[in-house]
């Protein structure tokens, strides 16, 4: 069953290690995708999601400006980010291993999210949404993110691990009516 994604209630953030000693949080403004949930089996299920590059944001514009510069996501060259799940494997009634590619800068590598199925309710309006919580790790060379600076003290001004979590809300879509 096709689910989109509810981008006013969904958010997509990180935290990196700044100077050693202290984690910088920042989030994308702007992401979009569909998820095939299927209830009856969690393993049919899919999820296809783009992130707008550009709107990356640790509120600070001059280090946004930095973000999205050639040094890290080169947002003008390539202006999204894409996640594209592979399979999921159920560990228990409401957590599971989404295991998919995640394409920046056009380079493509394999990551897992662990998930937690919020559960699905009836919305005010009528709709059908469900809630999940997902978070990977990753190292940001692997995609060739590489820009940094030594400190003087030892050590490097942005750490190589990014931790990324979701909170993603979908909202069912109608099934299409066949036309005879």
């Amino acid at each position: 069953m096709s689910w989109t994604i509810d981008s006013s209630h969904t958010r997509a953030v990180f935290s990196v290690r700044h100077l050693m000693i202290a984690r910088v949080h920042g989030l994308f403004e702007k992401l979009e995708g569909t998820v095939d949930f299927n209830p009856d089996d969690l393993t049919l299920s899919s999820a296809d999601v783009r992130i707008d590059a550009a709107s990356i944001t640790i509120r600070d514009p001059n280090r946004d400006a930095h973000l999205k510069s050639p040094d890290f996501l080169d947002a003008e060259r390539y202006p999204y980010l894409y996640f594209k799940s592979q399979r999921l494997e159920i560990v228990d009634e409401s957590h599971a291993r989404l295991f998919g590619d995640l394409t920046i800068r056009d380079v493509a590598r394999p990551v897992t999210f662990d998930v937690e199925y919020n559960g699905t309710v009836k919305n005010p309006w009528g709709k059908t949404v469900a809630g999940f919580t997902a978070s990977t790790k990753i190292n940001r060379k692997d995609w060739g993110l590489n820009w940094n600076v030594a400190l003087e003290t030892g050590g490097w001004l942005v750490d190589d691990i990014i931790n990324i979590d979701l909170e993603l809300e979908i909202v069912e879509q109608p099934e299409a009516v066949a036309v005879a």
